[in-house]
């Protein structure tokens, strides 16, 4: 296993004493949808919420940045997580917002965390069981988070950067034909850098493609697999999704631009269209 489970694999483990699993559903804005109400109304058995807005810097008014270690390891602990858990993170949509969190896990130190290929959505369709309300109180826990400098990425490095950009948001968001929904950001994108569409990366059922047809979505966007990449999008999530995919492809040498086009389109920096 690289970063994903399947849901197979998760039913038959679900009793395991050394298993977290994480509802870390987070919608658009847009959408008026709560994750936290959706998680009350169904969720894995034994599901804790992992929000992704609270575990995240709140001295910013960048949207969900990397929290300090000191935080991480005080909000993960809470959901009773130590440094010996075995996590795995899912979402509503299938594959959305859960390789954030599977991210952030990994960028702190914790190699032992994975996506469930499919999420809430492919669950639920083969059938297997849900609960609702929230778990009784976890049990206390200690977790040492110790970042991983090496898969993150700020400003000032994109300025000077000589890796791949690759940026999950749409095409029309990309080229600056839509506007940015985030006001005082403007449309477009990083010179140089280049556009895969996240979705592009997920079947209709919310399952990442896999192997050749994987490895060809990158190489038809024009990017080199054989170089290192930076991953990008609207605010650090679905950037995400193109890291994990990078993770199961084998291809090791990439990071993740956490303030994305939310930091860059507002920063007054050079901007293509």
């Amino acid at each position: 296993m690289k970063a994903l489970v399947q849901t197979d694999w998760l039913q038959k483990h679900l009793n395991d004493e050394n298993l977290c699993i994480l509802d870390a559903t987070w919608f658009m804005p847009a959408s008026k949808r709560q994750a936290w109400h959706e998680y009350n109304y169904r969720h894995i058995p034994g599901a804790r919420f992992f929000d992704l807005d609270k575990f995240s810097d709140q001295t910013t008014t960048l949207p969900h940045m990397l929290p300090s270690a000191e935080k991480f390891s005080a909000d993960v602990s809470r959901l009773g997580i130590n440094n010996k858990t075995r996590v795995v993170c899912y979402d509503v949509q299938g594959l959305f917002s859960a390789p954030r969190c599977w991210w952030m896990f990994k960028v702190f130190g914790h190699n032992d965390v994975w996506v469930l290929d499919g999420g809430l959505k492919k669950w639920m369709a083969e059938n297997r069981p849900l609960d609702d309300g929230e778990p009784a109180a976890a049990k206390p826990a200690q977790f040492n988070a110790a970042l991983n400098a090496d898969m993150v990425r700020n400003i000032s490095d994109m300025a000077k950067t000589k890796a791949q950009i690759v940026d999950a948001r749409s095409a029309s968001r990309f080229s600056g034909q839509e506007a940015d929904p985030r006001p005082g950001v403007k449309p477009g994108h990083m010179p140089g850098s280049l556009n895969l569409h996240y979705a592009k990366l997920v079947t209709a059922r919310g399952l990442l493609y896999r192997d050749a047809l994987l490895r060809s979505k990158f190489t038809d966007a024009g990017v080199d697999l054989n170089k290192p990449i930076i991953t990008s999008c609207g605010s650090g999530v679905t950037a995400a999704i193109i890291t994990l995919a990078l993770t199961e492809l084998g291809h090791e040498d990439h990071a993740l631009y956490d303030g994305s086009w939310a930091e860059y389109g507002a920063s007054g920096r050079a901007i293509e269209s």
